[in-house]
């Protein structure tokens, strides 16, 4: 996981905008009757402050080592890399997304900055790995066992709604504009399209990734665990 701020409190961006009503809790004497808990995922700060950050309610008030411990606990086993050579802002988007599915770890390849406002502070609870080209991502699936799905509109790709998903595997999706790159058209193991019916070449990467991670939840995941 990238190396994360030592202090567990949540940033500026994390706390909700004025212009809109505020979610999350106040401090934990005006919601509750009892004494705070002395559990140690429950942090101090946040029991005596209140909890807006962008947390389901279940996590309210814990500690974010708390949070990443109890979500790795019950990852699944796909992983998803978006190129990045020319500062994709679909990133923070995807980013984004991986956390809601719980996703193993999110990719970047290429360069290593990358605009974090769409993850909307969700890259504190999702594991991140840097690879510096296609061939380095590959060569980290392969030690791993993992298969590469290219998604990307291009001849010969089988549909995503019919295709079988890999459980174990990377999903990994192109930049806007040019999509998936011949490198990494040429080494994954399964090319997959995205259904279309209008006019448009194609559709958003970040919203193309949420599309192919749901799939990977409705062939795999448990849902019964779900929120």
């Amino acid at each position: 996981m990238e190396h994360q701020p030592a202090d567990d409190q949540p940033g500026p961006t994390e706390w909700q905008p004025r212009s809109i009503p505020a979610v999350g809790v106040g401090p934990w004497a005006d919601e509750h009757d009892d004494a705070p808990p002395a559990d140690p995922r429950y942090d101090a700060q946040l029991l005596a402050d209140g909890d807006t950050r962008n947390v389901v309610d279940s996590y309210r008030y814990w500690t974010r080592d708390a949070i990443v411990a109890d979500i790795d606990a019950r990852r699944h086993p796909f992983h998803v890399a978006i190129e990045n050579f020319a500062h994709d802002a679909n990133i923070g988007t995807v980013v984004r997304t991986a956390n809601a599915f719980a996703a193993a770890a999110v990719h970047i390849v290429g360069r290593r900055r990358w605009n974090r406002r769409g993850a909307m502070v969700t890259d504190r609870y999702q594991h991140l790995m840097h690879h510096d080209s296609v061939a380095e991502l590959i060569g980290w699936a392969r030690s791993e066992g993992l298969a590469v799905v290219a998604v990307d509109n291009t001849p010969g790709a089988q549909r995503l709604e019919t295709a079988d998903l890999p459980r174990e595997c990377v999903l990994l999706f192109g930049q806007e504009g040019p999509g998936v790159s011949e490198d990494a058209h040429a080494h994954a193991d399964l090319t997959v399209s995205i259904a279309q019916f209008g006019s448009t070449r194609s559709i958003n990467a970040g919203v193309a990734a949420g599309i192919a991670m749901h799939a990977w939840v409705r062939r795999h995941a448990d849902l019964d665990v779900a929120w």
